[in-house]
């Protein structure tokens, strides 16, 4: 078991406190940084923040990665970059209510010199990694990958 922390903080900088008016940026202080954060623009967000449904899909692909790094060291199966253009979708969920229901991952691997994987093995992979990413075993959010080539 362990402990993860982060500290939120807002300060009022408008005159008065209505819906319209009131700020929505903030930071989220980490123990390694400081991440300027806002909502979306579509709620009166600042978008050169981060908002919260994009670090929920950031948090999402970061984990997968990181499983599947971990899968392919355990495999033997080195590689040399992974990136993800991965996408999130906020729309009503079942109950009505907002939420990021689904997240695609994008995941474009670059393998190794000589290091052959097959279409069956990455997927096995990356079904692997999905099972043990600790984030999208805490979420309902439909999870699916698509292996970018």
């Amino acid at each position: 078991m362990s402990e993860h922390r982060a500290t939120i903080s807002w300060q009022r900088s408008s005159a008065d406190f209505t819906y319209l008016t009131y700020n929505r940026t903030h930071d989220w202080k980490f123990t390694a940084a400081t991440v300027p954060a806002s909502a979306t623009k579509e709620y009166r967000g600042d978008e050169s923040r981060v908002n919260p449904e994009e670090a929920l899909v950031a948090a999402l692909s970061s984990c997968h990665m990181l499983t599947f790094l971990a899968v392919a060291a355990k495999r033997k199966a080195s590689l040399d970059s992974y990136s993800d253009a991965a996408v999130g979708v906020l729309e009503k969920n079942p109950e009505g209510k907002l939420a990021i229901t689904r997240v695609t991952l994008r995941p474009k691997i670059v393998w190794s010199a000589g290091v052959t994987v097959s279409a069956d093995d990455l997927a096995k992979m990356h079904h692997e990694a999905h099972v043990g990413c600790f984030v999208a075993n805490s979420v309902k959010t439909e999870v699916s990958v698509d292996p970018q080539p």
